[in-house]
């Protein structure tokens, strides 16, 4: 039996869509593409490598391998959370000699304290005694470890969240449930479905412990040209390195409450132009919904599900910085903090 289901609820409320309010979606795509072409430097030959901090911070007990990297003068910090089968090192901090693949580094090349958390059974993560990953509790450790962030850094804000495919759900559930913890949200490659719900089924006597394999490993990348070989070749050793057995998943259905009224923070969609994963529709009910009037929602031209390690990096990384570094007093500025109005905006 498949785990999904229709959804009266939102399908219906998709069918309502008028005409004129596709065409302003479409008019918010292209203000977000165009400013962000135009803003764009040119990518240096090389990023500053910085080095990556290991710590171990304990959420109820349970030890979690976090990631830092920064400069000395950082003004503000981001927490990254990762997808559902590699973890933290592999995504966001690939060494390539002589290509600029690391979020990591980038964001703190920025002046961001970057750091990047392992969920409970990835990378230097432990599995808990159950075996089991689920969304609500890795919600809820995401959180803590934003407060750990916070109380450790003690800038004027509190740290932003950028989640990553099923981080981006876990950073949704998490900013629903805390928004008093982040100063922003970045959704990157959401792969929720707007038509569809998660039925709850009951969690197996043991997990699978499967092992992850390199297709598996490389099977993001999709658009031709768009990443080295060398660099595919990089990120499957490493991924396969820090993930040897792949992460069981229970409790899926609890994704079913992600709800983009109850997210009260700034928010940023990002989404790859060929993400198979990130649908329009989907990402066009979602912002809609925001519960926060500050969003944007910015498409990466020949990006797909993993573009912020391919030729669209510099673009993403703008995207992020700009939206981080956006005027906080309502003010257009510069064009990433352009609003599209709900129908709860213009009553």
């Amino acid at each position: 039996m498949s785990l999904l289901k229709p959804h009266p609820c939102r399908r219906a409320t998709v069918s309502r869509i008028r005409p004129t309010s596709l065409i302003s979606l479409g008019t918010v795509f292209v203000v977000l593409l165009v400013t962000t072409v135009a803003v764009l430097g040119e990518e240096p030959v090389e990023r500053k490598r910085f080095p990556r901090t290991h710590h171990t911070v304990t959420v109820d007990g349970h030890p979690f391998a976090v990631w830092e990297k920064r400069q000395t003068n950082a003004h503000g910090a981001i927490l990254l959370v990762h997808g559902r089968t590699w973890s933290s090192v592999p995504d966001f901090d690939l060494q390539v000699d002589g290509e600029n693949l690391s979020l990591m580094d980038a964001l703190a090349g920025e002046g961001f304290a970057t750091y990047a958390v392992d969920l409970r059974g990835y990378g230097g993560t432990p599995r808990d005694r159950s075996g089991w990953f689920s969304p609500k509790r890795a919600a809820a450790d995401v959180a803590a470890i934003l407060k750990w962030i916070d109380d450790r850094e003690r800038f004027d804000g509190k740290p932003a969240l950028l989640g990553w495919s099923m981080g981006s759900m876990i950073s949704a559930l998490c900013a629903q449930a805390h928004s008093a913890r982040l100063s922003a949200l970045i959704l990157y490659g959401y792969p929720g479905s707007l038509d569809t719900v998660i039925e709850e089924r009951p969690t197996p006597l043991a997990p699978s412990r499967k092992q992850n394999t390199a297709k598996a490993a490389a099977s993001d990348f999709i658009t031709p040209g768009s990443i080295s070989k060398r660099a595919i070749e990089a990120y499957v050793r490493a991924a396969l390195a820090a993930d040897p057995v792949r992460v069981d998943v229970t409790a899926m259905h609890e994704y079913n409450e992600v709800d983009p009224a109850k997210i009260n923070v700034p928010t940023l969609i990002l989404q790859g132009q060929f993400d198979p994963f990130a649908k329009t529709d989907t990402h066009a009910w979602f912002f809609t919904r925001l519960g926060h009037a500050d969003r944007a929602w910015v498409v990466l031209p020949g990006g797909d599900h993993a573009a912020h390690l391919e030729t669209t990096s510099p673009r993403f990384v703008q995207a992020v910085v700009s939206f981080l570094r956006r005027p906080k007093d309502g003010s257009i500025g510069d064009g990433l903090n352009t609003v599209l109005p709900t129908s709860a905006d213009r009553r």
